[in-house]
């Protein structure tokens, strides 16, 4: 049996030479840890800034007349009314109100949108929104043109501007702009995925070295890789295609259902009429477990020994020094927010509880940015 081929960034030789552990992730060699470790990495993030390789993710560009309206009936969310120079998470549905993807839509102008997807869900996303767009507005995939750094922690603003960027031009939360750091012009949005003050970073795959170096060489600034960014996450409650969502789970069922504003507005989508018409099957839901054994995706949790759902995510946080797991439960479980559940690992039944989601509530992620 052949070994997969795995995709690389343009970062890989520089992931080699900090010791980094590299490990398989949607088709790409991935690192998911360097030499301090991922606790160190994880404490280091949130309390000062790291810097992230996620050059993996795809990038698309919508363009021509209509496109605001063509991707309002496309995306879950409405996009007609987003306004220029803002970010939108949204959801790209089946018919049945299944996730295909998660994603952020940029709009650049009015009939112009950046669109950022799951590196997993690259090829699908395009073929499907190739699809469901009409002929008029063009849809061009620029990943591999396209590098993308995270920086993120509570120190992400002052390395900016230390490199150059102007306080006054650092975008606001869910908002992007254009800036020039060490003489690249780059898309800079205040967006992340560990709940923390931070920025993410598109411009020019030929200059990831490049930035991936300069960045670096702020005293402040260390390397993190998957493990670290998945605690992060996990912490926050934000999901993770392929264990939160699926095409088998809707985002009603993931907790988005009030950003999609279904009741009330008459807007028509893919997956609309499935999502008005049928009640979630099941609830995610944050558990806190006894102790810091960490209960693992697929562990069933249970409810006076009977099963009532499963783990899709589940990590010692080392933020709140104990386990926690997003589980999806039936509806009538997840209303039982003071009973005593159980996580079954396989091997012992660990007492968990409900908690509502985030896990951790310190972020900076809104944190006030003092302008000049």
């Amino acid at each position: 049996m052949s070994e997969e081929v795995l995709l690389e960034t343009p970062l890989a030789a520089e992931h080699a030479a900090l010791g980094a552990k590299m490990v398989p992730f949607a088709g790409w060699n991935m690192p998911v840890q360097y030499a301090a470790g991922i606790l160190a990495e994880h404490k280091h993030t949130r309390e000062a800034v790291s810097l992230f390789d996620i050059c993996h993710m795809g990038e698309f560009r919508v363009k021509g007349p209509g496109s605001a309206e063509a991707l309002d009936g496309a995306l879950a969310r409405a996009v007609t009314d987003q306004k220029t120079g803002v970010c939108r998470y949204n959801f790209l549905l089946n018919e049945k109100g299944g996730v295909l993807d998660d994603l952020i839509v940029y709009r650049i102008s009015g009939d112009e949108f950046f669109i950022v997807v799951n590196a997993a869900r690259r090829e699908n996303d395009f073929a499907e929104l190739s699809k469901r767009l009409p002929e008029a507005c063009g849809i061009t995939d620029e990943s591999a043109a396209t590098a993308k750094l995270d920086l993120q922690g509570p120190l992400a603003a002052d390395v900016l501007v230390r490199l150059g960027v102007a306080a006054d031009a650092l975008p606001a939360y869910y908002h992007f702009t254009t800036v020039r750091i060490a003489g690249v012009d780059l898309l800079l949005s205040r967006t992340g995925y560990t709940g923390e003050l931070g920025y993410e970073l598109y411009f020019p795959a030929e200059k990831a070295v490049f930035l991936w170096r300069t960045l670096l060489a702020c005293e402040e600034v260390k390397p993190a890789g998957l493990g670290a960014r998945d605690t992060l996450r996990l912490e926050m409650g934000y999901p993770l295609y392929g264990h939160e969502m699926n095409e088998e789970t809707t985002p009603v069922e993931a907790g988005f259902g009030a950003m999609l504003k279904l009741d009330g507005q008459p807007r028509r989508f893919t997956g609309s009429d499935a999502l008005r018409n049928a009640a979630p099957k099941r609830i995610l839901t944050g558990l806190v477990l006894e102790g810091r054994r960490a209960a693992r995706e697929g562990c069933t949790v249970l409810l006076d020994g009977k099963a009532v759902g499963h783990v899709t995510s589940g990590a010692f946080a080392p933020s709140l020094q104990r386990a926690v797991a997003m589980a999806y439960l039936s509806p009538e479980a997840a209303a039982f927010s003071s009973a005593a559940f159980e996580v079954d690992t396989g091997r012992v039944r660990i007492p968990a509880r409900i908690e509502t989601l985030p896990f951790y509530r310190n972020g900076t992620a809104r944190k006030k940015i003092e302008k000049t």
